[in-house]
């Protein structure tokens, strides 16, 4: 397959608005180096972190909700980025080109890119993401490093592969850290969104019994996912309805949401039991009464930096037909700006993809 020389790619200039992504039509194609491996680009998901990053979110000065931030310069989930970046952590396409070390017969491959750059280490500290400290797949071409080019055998349309990677890698990791399994009752939350429905689909996979918390309006589309039951989060007793639903406590609560919330559900989770959280969509700094943590000898887990083998094991629960891709819209590269603006207004099921 012939390469061109440049190709078209959204560029984030700074920290900001929507008006810091720029899309051109002449970045150089990147060269894959040794042990890394060129991709052809034919989709690549939308998510939170994309958002949060060019915002400046995770700057801890920020303590609103997800698309709120200030710019600042340790706006990046890492602590620091280099602009311009392109951004875009779930590509999906072909292997085109391969650097030394790799074999050639890798080339032509349909792949599902591991976003996390992993340390040789093992140190999460030196971890790297793809689309923050490395550029990412919302342009034609990206180069990985060849073992996070994960080869994929699926009928699944290319769009519907790019709704997985990210949303689907961290629900399973927040699953495994918290040793999901079966008989538990799992509360999620945010369970309209993609880590959300993600965390739904893969905690029924274990044999859990999941309750999804969710807006009235989604409670329909939640459900077909597969949650046992759905709650409405603008119920005025929330917690109530949670321990109606669940017998009285729950086991795990999966989080993604924290905000004002949060301490009434906290307070739900029977002794012994565990949380589990990687996002804060409402809002990340929240109320917590230690002696609920202590007195009922709770686990708290924080899911970022996702195992290899975790990724792996997605990829063969895609091949195996476990899960199923939830794709809530589709946009050309150059509609990115309007992309975003649809995922935040959250009036979705599922995933928005870009398809370069």
């Amino acid at each position: 397959m012939t390469v061109p020389d440049t190709m078209r790619a959204a560029l984030l200039t700074g920290h900001g608005g929507p008006e810091m992504l720029e899309v051109r039509d002449d970045v150089p194609v990147p060269a894959p180096g040794a042990g890394e491996v060129l991709v052809a680009v034919a989709a690549c998901g939308v998510n939170n972190t994309d958002v949060n990053t060019r915002v400046g979110w995770y700057a801890r000065s920020v303590t609103g909700g997800t698309g709120e931030g200030e710019g600042a310069e340790d706006g990046s989930w890492g602590g620091g980025i280099d602009f311009p970046r392109i951004q875009g952590a779930d590509p999906v396409g072909r292997i085109v080109d391969a650097g030394t070390g790799i074999d050639r017969s890798r080339i032509g491959e349909r792949v599902m890119i591991d976003p996390w750059l992993r340390h040789p280490s093992g140190d999460r500290a030196e971890a790297e993401y793809l689309g923050s400290e490395r550029d990412g797949g919302f342009a034609q071409y990206v180069t990985v490093p060849a073992a996070n080019a994960h080869a994929v055998e699926s009928t699944l349309a290319d769009v519907e592969l790019a709704s997985f990677p990210c949303s689907y890698s961290t629900a399973e990791h927040m699953l495994h850290r918290a040793r999901v399994a079966a008989g538990q009752t799992v509360l999620v939350t945010g369970a309209s969104g993609g880590v959300g429905g993600a965390l739904v689909q893969l905690a029924k996979r274990r044999g859990a019994r999941v309750l999804a918390l969710t807006s009235a309006a989604k409670r329909d589309a939640v459900a077909a996912l597969g949650a046992d039951a759905t709650l409405d989060r603008g119920d005025t007793d929330v917690a109530g309805a949670v321990r109606s639903a669940s017998d009285g406590g729950i086991d795990v609560l999966a989080d993604v949401v924290g905000g004002d919330g949060f301490p009434a559900l906290f307070e739900t989770i029977r002794p012994g039991g565990h949380y589990t959280t990687a996002g804060a969509v409402a809002g990340p700094i929240v109320d917590l009464d230690l002696r609920t943590l202590y007195l009922n000898d709770l686990t708290m887990h924080g899911a970022t930096v996702v195992p290899a083998e975790v990724f792996a094991n997605l990829v063969r629960y895609i091949e195996d037909d476990e899960i199923r891709p939830v794709v809530a819209g589709t946009f050309p590269l150059e509609r990115i700006t309007d992309a975003q603006a649809a995922f935040l207004r959250k009036d979705h099921v599922g995933a928005f993809v870009i398809e370069p």
